[in-house]
């Protein structure tokens, strides 16, 4: 497996991702030495087998979270797989408020487009909210549960569903994170982050 200068592992996985029947590798590193403040930066590259060696084909500096970015849960990284030809990255975060998400990535048009989003939020006793965005079809799927805790055991008090549609956007590995998008739910009023914007 090649390792850039100065960068150290920290996931990998192998598989199909453009359907020419040999699997590309995908690597995720820190770029770099510990900083205590900001943690380590984090570059995800893709590797084709050219002539038995590893060839950076993609690469992404936006695609992962860097090492302090959990919040108080720390390390934020929690999975890189493929399946069925789709790549996946999954992120957990927050303290007592909790986050998560898992990112699905298609190699189509020459790039990898986000093909889907799924991310869950909340905190005990308070609300957990699961959205299911399908950016090939548009369809995103919002689900609210409100808890209380008045008892040992979490009572489910109230339910928020809504589907709507939002079409169009555009997000490749490349430009993860590049724009703040906002998507307020036409119903209910919530307010979807798919992404948070590059400072």
């Amino acid at each position: 497996m090649p390792i850039p200068d100065n960068y150290s592992v920290v996931d990998s996985v192998s598989g199909d991702l453009d359907k020419d029947s040999i699997a590309e590798l995908v690597v995720v590193y820190n770029m770099g030495p510990e900083n205590e403040i900001d943690g380590i930066p984090r570059e995800l590259i893709i590797y084709k087998l050219k002539n038995d060696s590893w060839t950076e084909w993609k690469k992404s500096d936006q695609a992962v979270y860097g090492s302090k970015d959990g919040g108080m849960m720390g390390d934020p990284f929690a999975e890189l797989k493929i399946e069925k030809g789709i790549l996946q990255i999954s992120h957990y975060g927050g303290s007592s408020w909790k986050w998560g998400f898992t990112d699905k990535y298609r190699y189509q048009n020459g790039d990898f487009y986000l093909i889907g989003y799924t991310g869950i939020g909340g905190k005990l006793c308070e609300y957990w909210r699961e959205v299911d965005f399908n950016l090939s079809t548009g369809k995103m799927i919002v689900k609210k549960e409100f808890e209380e805790c008045e008892t040992e055991e979490q009572e489910i008090y109230k339910r928020e569903n809504e589907t709507l549609y939002e079409k169009g956007l555009k997000i490749t590995l490349q430009n993860r994170q590049e724009l703040e998008i906002k998507i307020t739910t036409p119903k209910y009023r919530h307010e979807i982050y798919i992404a948070i914007g590059k400072e």
